[in-house]
């Protein structure tokens, strides 16, 4: 395994790196300020702004365009500023995993009407898996049905963290629910593309996270679907794929999240160094205190561990394939939130008071670092199935 930045890889980092001092860092205040201005939901000007500024620079749709190796560094330094730089650069989810759902499975028509306009930043979407009523960790559990009915397919179900779909430029949910609920149970499932205009779509209302609206991205949104019509035509490659376009959909999110949190991490660790070098407590700075360099000196550790172990699941998703790096996938999902959220506790920690503040960045990192130890599956359902692979290679 060679990690080695290729010419091509240092040239877009040091490219994305002077974009996030010259353009990213600095629109942090305007947005929080756009943001309480309103209107809510929309996508606010300076966020149109930056995509002009990186489409410029050559840094758009970097997911879809680059292997998973060369991707990695690029999206560690945009993680950095998570609400701002991946959906400057047209690389945030869903968006990400509804277009490459759409690029591996989608019909010509369908990446016609859809794909494009994503790729071109000109529409969102949102996925539409989880549900309220049943542990949605189990995909099988899924309860939402999707009947045929002549040349058309109705959708009727419940669904919640539908991530930007509050956003009115949000225009076509991916959902997943039942066709047949007496086929096999990895065969019951199926996805449709549903516009969000459609009648019998309702949007109900915003989710909050750890008691706030996160409305950077277009909000995590309850979704009800009552007797929706689509065409039949809408259906993503037929009927009982739907398990598998899932888990196709979500090793790549899983490794586009944790490339970001290792730089949420790194961003982090910095302000907590700034800070306990220029904080003085009992006539010394508070970098002096031992504890305070234990954490320091740990945080480093942990977040080169982590590093290295999602460069080999980059290097590994490029060489053998999603499936072949599926045992690394589950261990990056578990490790990398696990280690953010330690690092950023210890940051809050060093900064005091501001740093469960708006003054500071770090207390929305936090919160964005404990929700991803529940996205795209909880610990728990990796821990499992990772122990379950490691005892059938040791039997």
């Amino acid at each position: 395994m060679d990690f080695a930045h290729d010419e091509r890889t240092r040239a877009l980092m040091a490219t994305l790196t002077e974009f996030m001092d010259s353009h990213v860092y600095p629109a942090e205040p305007v947005l929080a300020q756009q943001l309480q201005d309103g209107p809510k939901w929309t996508t606010p000007p300076v966020i149109e702004e930056l995509k002009t500024q990186a489409r410029e620079r050559g840094l758009w749709n970097l997911f879809h365009d680059l292997p998973n190796l060369t991707y990695a560094p690029l999206a560690e330094i945009s993680g950095r500023s998570p609400n701002l730089a991946p959906e400057a650069m047209n690389c945030s989810a869903p968006d990400t995993g509804n277009m490459e759902v759409l690029a591996q499975f989608g019909s010509q028509e369908q990446r016609e009407q859809w794909l494009k306009p994503l790729l071109d930043g000109q529409i969102r979407s949102a996925f539409c898996m989880t549900e309220p009523e049943v542990a949605s960790s189990d995909a099988t559990n899924i309860e939402t049905r999707i009947r045929r009915d002549g040349d058309e397919y109705v959708i009727d179900g419940r669904k919640w963290w539908s991530s930007g779909a509050m956003n009115p430029n949000c225009r076509i949910l991916i959902v997943m629910g039942k066709t047949d609920p007496e086929a096999d149970r990895h065969r019951q499932q199926s996805m449709i593309l549903v516009p969000r205009d459609t009648p019998g779509v309702e949007v109900k209302r915003p989710l909050a996270v750890f008691g706030s609206l996160d409305e950077s991205h277009g909000g995590h949104a309850e979704v009800i679907f009552t007797g929706a019509r689509v065409p039949a035509s809408n259906i993503i490659a037929g009927e009982g794929e739907g398990f598998g376009i899932a888990q196709a959909r979500l090793g790549p999110g899983r490794i586009h999240h944790c490339m970001r949190l290792i730089g949420m991490a790194e961003r982090a660790l910095a302000m907590m160094c700034r800070r306990a070098s220029s904080r003085v407590a009992w006539g010394k700075p508070i970098a002096a205190q031992g504890v305070v360099a234990d954490w320091i000196a740990e945080s480093r550790v942990r977040i080169e561990q982590a590093r290295l172990l999602v460069l080999k699941t980059a290097w590994l998703m490029d060489t053998v394939g999603n499936k072949g790096a599926h045992t690394e996938i589950q261990a990056i999902k578990i490790a990398t939130p696990a280690m953010a959220e330690w690092v950023l506790d210890k940051a809050i920690q060093v900064h005091g008071g501001g740093g469960v503040s708006q003054d500071f960045p770090l207390a929305g990192l936090w919160a964005a670092a404990r929700t991803l130890r529940l996205a795209d599956g909880p610990d728990e359902v990796h821990k499992m199935s990772l122990a379950k692979r490691e005892l059938r290679a040791g039997a």
